[in-house]
């Protein structure tokens, strides 16, 4: 997934020299707490926010040149980067919105969190089901009932507890991706266990051919 299909295209823009009650009344009217700042060719120049602008009418500033944030202090995203950069970046710099440009670094778009909320929150609803659909196919040659029943093998050694393969088969029909994290113990324990489901299903399959 790449940072074009998770930003927003209709965000709003300010000018430079545009008036600084103008733009906090833009802000207000769009419930925006950030904007970016362009000049006539969209190029980005600037960045605000609610409580750049706040602060300059307090202080008497008149234009959003005055109060605005300089390039070289905002971080950005190119729109063709995997989106996962954008996450990092929001999360790293604790940021509500990152602006997004293209190959010739004209803005054209936004990626607000509550974006990557939305984002994140899809996945998390994926059926587990889908994601051993995947699984099977990039394992060349092995079957479903095969993948199945390597599972449950996998379950049984991991937890103790007596499963079958169609337990494990309704079991990941009725399960969401979250979910599955949670049961698991974590993201990094699901795919350790997708690691071992896989191993396992090559192994088994290897001491057929030799029989």
């Amino acid at each position: 997934m790449k940072v074009k299909e998770i930003m927003d295209q209709k965000f709003i823009i300010v000018g430079p020299d545009e008036d600084l009650l103008q733009a906090s009344i833009k802000l207000e009217e769009h419930r925006k707490f950030t904007a970016p700042v362009v000049n006539k060719d969209k190029k980005l120049i600037g960045w605000i926010t609610a409580l750049d602008v706040t602060r300059g009418l307090r202080e008497g500033q008149k234009k959003v040149s005055d109060i605005m944030h300089s390039t070289e202090e905002i971080v950005h995203v190119h729109q063709n980067d995997p989106a996962r950069l954008a996450v990092l970046a929001a999360s790293q710099h604790k940021l509500v919105s990152i602006p997004v440009l293209d190959d010739a670094n004209m803005l054209v778009g936004v990626v607000r969190a509550s974006d990557i909320v939305k984002t994140l929150s899809s996945l998390y609803e994926i059926k587990v089901d889908k994601i051993f659909r995947a699984m099977a196919e990039e394992l060349k040659g092995v079957n479903w009932a095969e993948l199945m029943e390597a599972s449950a093998i996998v379950t049984r050694r991991r937890t103790g507890t007596m499963v079958t393969a169609k337990d494990y088969e309704k079991r990941i029909k009725n399960s969401t991706f979250g979910e599955a994290i949670w049961t698991t113990g974590g993201l990094e324990k699901f795919f350790v266990g997708l690691i071992a489901i896989g191993e396992l299903v090559i192994a088994r399959r290897i001491a057929k051919a030799r029989k």
